[in-house]
């Protein structure tokens, strides 16, 4: 998780119409200021409690995508939603991945399809969130990128769904904003994701043993019983760890490391 993003956007290099709750994002990021005290304020404003920018980008043509997240939720739910591999299951990316349309969540969603997802609803509920809407963007270098603000509102009923609603233009124009500083900011610039050499989960271990032994991505879902996206998703993360280029790579970091065998 970055605790600090001073993206360098020089003045006037923006798009002409700028709603106006987002002007002091503009002015942080113009001057170089930390925009996190700005983005906690506007997604207060928007009636969300949370803020998280995740992507999967291609940083340069010699290596593979790797993953970048940035949020205002606290550091320990960010390891715990990693080592727990919640991004199998949360109804936020799965809604998402192949679906533009932002789309409004609660506590309902996905309840009793399987108990893992119960128990990442639950979970998630206890860390404060329990709603929210989300929506995925294109880059420019075949990654996906994904924008949520959550809620610890429960239940999203017809009033909350009509306050939702009249932001919806202006929280997407929000994420398409920050993505702009994002990209800017630590890809253009080549920093490595704030997750280098953060710990394997259990499931990225899983992932790499079946790797080393000659396993493809549709082999390890077939094994995990996860989907294929899931599995690259786990080696993005991978590679970001272990600042890895490619898969081989990461194989070679984790034998060397002793984190699988060889």
């Amino acid at each position: 998780m970055l605790q600090t993003l001073t993206p360098s956007l020089q003045q006037g290099e923006h798009s002409k119409y700028i709603p106006p709750l987002l002007l002091p994002l503009i002015s942080a990021a113009e001057k170089g200021l930390d925009l996190r005290p700005v983005v906690e304020r506007i997604t207060l404003s928007f009636g969300f409690n949370s803020f998280m920018y995740g992507m999967s980008t291609t940083p340069s043509p010699d290596r593979e995508s790797r993953s970048f997240v940035y949020t205002t939720l606290p550091a320990e739910w960010v390891r715990h939603y990693d080592q727990a591999a919640y991004i199998e299951i949360d109804p936020r990316i799965i809604h998402t991945f192949d679906n533009v349309l932002p789309f409004i969540w609660d506590q309902r969603t996905d309840r009793g399809i399987n108990p893992r997802t119960d128990r990442f609803l639950d979970d998630a509920k206890l860390h404060g969130i329990a709603s929210g809407v989300c929506f995925s963007l294109y880059n420019s270098r075949n990654g996906r990128v994904i924008v949520a603000l959550n809620s610890a509102i429960p239940m999203v009923d017809e009033i909350r769904q009509s306050q939702i609603s009249r932001n919806l233009s202006d929280i997407v124009i929000f994420g398409h904003f920050f993505h702009q500083f994002f990209m800017k900011s630590v890809t253009d610039r080549n920093i490595p994701p704030a997750s280098t050499g953060a710990p394997l989960s259990q499931r990225e271990k899983q992932c790499l043993v079946l790797a080393a032994r000659g396993l493809t991505s549709d082999d390890i879902a077939a094994k995990l019983e996860i989907s294929a996206r899931t599995v690259q998703f786990h080696f993005d993360a991978i590679r970001s760890k272990l600042n890895a280029a490619n898969r081989g790579e990461a194989i070679a970091h984790a034998i060397k490391a002793g984190l699988i065998a060889a």
